[in-house]
């Protein structure tokens, strides 16, 4: 669930607020070290090689996170400049046709989900409406 990822990540980081340091999951399980949990209560399963490919999996899931993260931060302040630029000549603060544009790419290519993502995106680069 949304709330669990907000508990283990530390909450959301803001567009334009720079990621701390050594946060997130990669950095969270590289920081426990030596974890004395059983193997079982790290993967939910005790057998050694299903563990290792799971542990596998979860840091690959992590970069993916991480990079996520820096695409999102980015793409909010592209969108802030495109928004201040547009104002400052006189323009309008915001444009319907491009966001419909933008929720339409993302249904289509994810369905109900990705109108969802589009949305956030949307908020994340101009702020709420």
């Amino acid at each position: 669930m949304m709330t669990d990822v907000m508990e283990q990540s530390g909450g959301p980081t803001r567009p334009g607020q720079p990621a701390a340091q050594g946060a997130g999951p990669v950095a969270a399980t590289a920081a426990t070290g030596g974890n004395t949990e059983p193997a079982e209560q790290q993967t939910g399963t005790e057998e050694p090689s299903a563990s290792a490919r799971i542990v596998q999996i979860r840091e690959r899931i992590d970069e993916i996170d991480n990079a996520l993260v820096t695409l999102w931060q980015e793409r909010a302040a592209l969108s802030q400049e495109v928004g201040a630029t547009r104002m400052a000549s006189g323009g309008t603060r915001l444009v319907l046709s491009r966001e419909r544009e933008i929720l339409e790419r993302f249904r289509v290519a994810l369905g109900a989900d990705g109108t969802q993502l589009a949305l956030l995106l949307l908020r994340a680069g101009r702020g709420p409406l």
